[in-house]
């Protein structure tokens, strides 16, 4: 699999990355098929894994540590923090005094003493992006992590970011969805990654599971561990969907033209921009692996990108709440002026 390099940091990452969330619903119930498929995924290729500690509250990075031993020098290994891992409120955030907890907590869980990449998994009001950082950048001196990023932020907490830590250890990377559904990160995040040398890690290239293949026209209501958990977002039948259902169908009839599923062209759509490192997928099964490396050998011509561009010209999104981190100044109230 072609190897790229994770911005200014000059690590090596495959053009794929493995997310972890579908391993950690796997490994509640086959922990040791979990295990296999994280290492069926090294085996093919990917030399890249992103694993949030709220995946499974820490399952997932124990099944990762179970999967990496004796290969963790050949692996780029990618930590979120800062979710929800448990009810308990002080377990979550972007502050110092649970970062350095949660830390201890994943490098045990791994079974490392260093991770390649260390980012809160998306922005907490609650805190100062000066503590933040400040706190990331200790966590490097300490050698507990080797670079941090910024992942889920708005592209203006991207800019002050590097402001911030001018003249110190600044963010290499940043984590933002990408989708041939949701391009907004075209005009916002990536030119901003581009200026700061920021690696960008490309989540959620099947939106979700909407370009997966299933949720085309005249289709029956595909069912999924995402629909079961938020059936509103996956209704076929619901109005805030129905554009998304319209371009995904007119997507997936493009895909047919050119002899390729519609994952495979999602999946391709989001490595050829040039600002990405690497595209997170999240496959369940080793069927589901052997599509995902399948479409990232391909190349597309110009002219099935032009005819993409039609759907959803660049710089675009289909529906707001897929572009990530939900933006106050669009909250209803700030609008109406009561905030």
């Amino acid at each position: 699999m072609e190897q790229r390099r994770m911005g200014r940091t000059g690590a090596p990452v495959s053009a794929l990355t493995l997310g972890t969330r579908a391993v950690a619903v796997l490994a509640r119930s086959a922990p040791d098929d979990a295990v296999r498929l994280v290492q069926t995924s090294l085996d093919r290729g990917l030399t890249a894994v992103d694993v949030s500690d709220a995946h499974g509250a820490g399952l997932a990075e124990q099944v990762v540590g179970r999967a990496l031993r004796g290969r963790r020098d050949d692996v780029f290994v990618s930590v979120r923090f800062g979710e929800p891992v448990d009810d308990d409120p002080a377990r979550r955030g972007n502050g110092r005094r649970w970062m350095f907890r949660a830390v201890e907590r994943s490098l045990e869980r791994l079974g490392t003493d260093t991770i390649d990449l260390y980012s809160p998994a998306r922005p907490d009001p609650t805190t100062s992006l000066d503590e933040t950082l400040d706190a990331l950048a200790d966590l490097v001196a300490q050698g507990k992590v080797r670079a941090f990023g910024t992942p889920g932020f708005p592209a203006e907490e991207l800019v002050e970011a590097q402001w911030l830590r001018s003249g110190g250890k600044s963010a290499t990377a940043t984590h933002v969805p990408y989708s041939a559904l949701t391009r907004t990160a075209e005009r916002t995040v990536l030119p901003v990654a581009r200026r700061f040398g920021l690696g960008v890690l490309a989540a959620a290239p099947l939106a979700g599971g909407w370009l997966a293949g299933a949720y085309r026209s005249g289709a029956v209501q595909p069912r999924s561990p995402r629909s079961q958990e938020d059936p509103d977002a996956y209704d076929l039948l619901a109005t805030r969907n129905r554009r998304k259902a319209e371009a995904t169908d007119r997507l997936g009839t493009l895909a047919d033209e050119w002899g390729l599923t519609l994952l495979e062209l999602s999946v391709a759509f989001a490595l050829t921009h040039p600002d990405v490192s690497s595209v997170v997928v999240g496959p369940r099964t080793s069927s589901h692996l052997d599509a995902f490396v399948q479409a990232a050998s391909l190349v597309l011509e110009d002219e099935l990108l032009d005819a993409l561009d039609a759907v959803v010209p660049p710089g675009t999104h289909v529906l707001e709440a897929d572009t990530g981190v939900a933006l106050p100044a669009l909250g209803r109230d700030r609008l109406r002026g009561r905030s």
